[in-house]
């Protein structure tokens, strides 16, 4: 965030070029096609497994205060998830 160039040690070692590439959710969204692709990408990691999301702390609903807190706070790292119970 300094604006200075960010240093990619791979050029050091001999390493290929780095090559980046930037998605907008507008590409996808705005695309039936690809929105459609997407969608059977994500749906199909969460069905294997192979997307798994990372649970920082979990709170009871009556706690919901506590977690609107610790999630303005922003000391997590994945997601907070508020349980009801039945």
């Amino acid at each position: 965030m300094s604006g200075e160039p960010t240093p990619y040690p791979g050029f050091e070692l001999g390493m290929p070029a780095l090559n980046m590439r930037t998605y907008t959710l507008f590409e996808v969204t705005t695309d039936p096609e690809r929105l459609r692709r997407a969608e059977a990408f994500v749906s199909s990691g969460l069905r294997t497994g192979a997307f798994r999301p990372a649970v920082d702390r979990t709170f009871p609903l009556d706690e919901i205060a506590v977690a609107h807190r610790y999630m303005e706070s922003g000391a997590q790292v994945g997601k907070i998830v508020v349980t009801v119970d039945h």
